[in-house]
């Protein structure tokens, strides 16, 4: 653990746009790229990243475009493969031939996408409770989280009260306070989240008309797909389904699975996860 670690902000100029990253760790070091999901900004790994970055990991958190600080490019641009183009661009960028990804959710639809364009580049892949479709009753979780963005609130605390009353995020810590630090821009009337609600729903509606099931067999480095063993709520159902958390092994050989007890949205600080990530790329 390396709570006090501190994170260097920059933007990198990719050829289909801006994007904002956060680095902890060594510029040195070998690159893992964290992706975040749907509606999600790179602050939800701000736990991981303390945790693994350092001299042996550069842990490269990045907003995908049309969210937090980084550019909102044009309709049609969106997509798990634009997404992972940027993938590739932001390692060039970095300076990297081979690189590992962490993507959680969406984010680790991209990362499978990135390999079915490059399997070469990629060392290892952490899938942080994303392999194939979610149960249907998750879908509830998905919308009432989608559907915060482009709302004007009338104040930060009033924002966060509401999120806290859905109960999703349990327990609440100070990266959760962060998060929605980061997330939020100040406007009239308010405050409202800097992701872009038009690019996060043409995302959206790619991934209803695409799946990663196809995207299995270009999985051929080391992967670890850590599992919220817990339902989004009680009766919403889990990201992973429970089928899936059997086929995925027998399909993807290479895999390796972790349980941890958190939901979609909590697992990303929980200690079992940094635990089992450390583990996965030989971190002492």
């Amino acid at each position: 653990m390396n709570a006090s670690l501190h994170a260097d902000d920059f933007d990198l100029e990719l050829p289909a746009g801006r994007i904002h990253a956060r680095r902890f760790g060594s510029s040195s070091a070998p690159l893992v790229l964290c992706l975040p999901g749907l509606s999600a900004n790179l602050a939800g790994f701000d736990f991981i990243g303390e945790h693994i970055g350092g001299a042996q990991v550069q842990a490269v958190a990045v907003d995908l475009r049309g969210r937090g600080m980084s550019e909102v490019t044009g309709s049609g641009t969106y997509g798990w493969v634009s997404h992972a183009r940027d993938v590739f661009a932001a390692a060039d960028a970095l300076g990297a031939d081979r690189f590992s990804i962490v993507g959680q959710s969406m984010g680790g639809a991209v990362a499978m996408q990135a390999a079915a364009l490059d399997a070469s580049r990629i060392e290892r892949m952490v899938l942080v409770d994303i392999c194939g479709a979610p149960d249907p009753a998750s879908a509830t979780a998905i919308a009432a989280s989608v559907s915060r963005l482009g709302q004007v609130t009338p104040s930060a605390e009033l924002y966060v009260q509401a999120l806290k009353g859905l109960g999703l995020i349990d327990p609440w810590s100070e990266y959760w306070d962060r998060y929605f630090a980061y997330e939020l821009e100040r406007v009239e009337g308010g405050v409202r989240s800097r992701s872009n609600r038009e690019a996060v729903l043409e995302d959206a509606a790619y991934g209803e008309s695409h799946t990663t099931y196809e995207l299995w067999p270009s999985l051929t480095m080391p992967v670890l797909l850590l599992r919220a063993r817990r339902e989004i709520l009680p009766g919403m159902g889990h990201i992973v389904s429970d089928a899936d958390l059997h086929r995925f092994p027998i399909e993807v050989p290479s895999a390796s699975i972790v349980e941890v007890d958190a939901n979609h949205y909590t697992i990303n600080t929980a200690d079992a996860s940094v635990a089992a990530i450390r583990r996965f790329f030989g971190l002492a």
